[in-house]
């Protein structure tokens, strides 16, 4: 499934001064799904609240 964030997840992956990414927002809208998507390039840690 195509999301808005995926284009700026290749971005943020490919900048070579890249800061901590932190997702924040809604519930339900695709924050996990989006992260998992690159699985093996980006290390996710996740905190359930």
């Amino acid at each position: 499934m195509y999301r808005k964030i995926m284009a700026f997840l290749e971005e943020w992956k490919e900048n070579e001064h890249r800061k901590p990414l932190i997702l924040q927002g809604a519930r339900q809208v695709g924050k996990t799904y989006s992260i998992l998507e690159q699985e093996g390039e980006i290390l996710c840690l996740s905190k359930i609240m």
